[in-house]
């Protein structure tokens, strides 16, 4: 998926020099708006560290997650209970004031004749959180990516998650965390998986 970001950020070889400097211009931009001096020695290369950062903040637009959900394994033996990774942390950043997010992610499904590899299951949310988000939407897309990608008997998507724009910013209420849940298939309609699966989650 190609965003403006995405595009700005790009490393090819052709278009890295106009295309960095023109969001290192914008950085310098921000900080003189802030009041400072971009090329004082201190701010000198914050700059191009913050080109730099913002790649690597929001490399999730760079990450299919069908492709990550693609390879999977039928060997297991008629395996057909729950799955559960839990406690995936992820770092995103709020759509609507570029302020971290910080939190962690549990992901369970119960396979209809296949799984994935567990470490395709933090890569997944690793897709989503490197990108603008809210907790809502990424919720959501963990859980459906998997459902589509596995289609699997149920999937569930729990995350609890610190917003600094909450927190640091506006009502300044530390020591809140927001939990958001997607559930889907037996999840969704079956209570009692519905309770296992969320017994699990600290």
């Amino acid at each position: 998926m190609v965003t403006p970001l995405n595009k700005c950020l790009r490393v090819e070889a052709n278009d890295d020099a106009l295309e960095r400097s023109d969001v290192e211009a914008a950085f310098r931009t921000i900080i003189r708006w802030a009041g400072d001096d971009p090329d004082r020695p201190g701010l000198a290369e914050t700059p191009s560290r913050m080109s730099r950062a913002f790649e690597e903040f929001f490399s999730g637009y760079r990450q299919d997650p069908a492709e990550i959900l693609q390879k999977t394994f039928e060997e297991i033996e008629g395996y057909d209970e729950m799955v559960m990774l839990r406690g995936i942390r992820f770092e995103s950043h709020c759509e609507h004031h570029l302020a971290p997010i910080v939190g962690r992610a549990w992901i369970a499904y119960v396979p209809r004749g296949r799984v994935v590899g567990i470490s395709k299951l933090a890569r997944v949310v690793d897709a989503y959180a490197k990108r603008l988000q809210i907790q809502e939407k990424m919720t959501a897309q963990i859980a459906n990516a998997i459902e589509s990608a596995l289609q699997p008997k149920g999937v569930g998507v729990i995350i609890k998650a610190t917003h600094h724009c909450m927190t640091t910013r506006g009502v300044h209420k530390p020591d809140t965390d927001l939990v958001t849940s997607r559930m889907l298939g037996c999840f969704r309609d079956n209570p009692i998986k519905r309770q296992e699966l969320l017994s699990l989650v600290d």
